[in-house]
């Protein structure tokens, strides 16, 4: 493979190019199909999570605190608690469940 920077740049912004223009190109019509519809309403929401899931888990000293946090706001989402408050109390989680000694 060509250690080459410019290449790299050029070769992602093809991609990125590819992937932009396809579905208008592809598509020149309004989309009736409600699974096809139903499936491209949930695409940013997964995108956003899939993004986010790694970083909760790694963001702390101890691996058991972001699961501790995680399930906790899980929890309180499921509550349908504001997101301040979810937060907080992830947070919270984080620094209560770091406190204890693991071995």
């Amino acid at each position: 493979m060509v250690n080459n920077i410019y290449f790299a740049i050029l070769l992602m912004a093809l991609v990125t190019y590819i992937i932009r223009v396809l579905p208008l190109v592809l598509i020149r019509r309004e989309i009736t199909n409600r699974f096809v519809r139903s499936f491209l309403y949930y695409v940013p929401y997964v995108t956003l999570a899939v993004m986010t899931f790694p970083a909760i888990l790694f963001a702390t000293n101890v691996i058991w605190s972001a699961l501790a946090a995680l399930l906790v706001a899980v929890v309180l989402s499921l509550l349908r608690c504001k997101l301040p408050v979810v937060a907080l109390a992830a947070c919270v989680t984080v620094f209560l469940v770091e406190l204890i000694p693991f071995a």
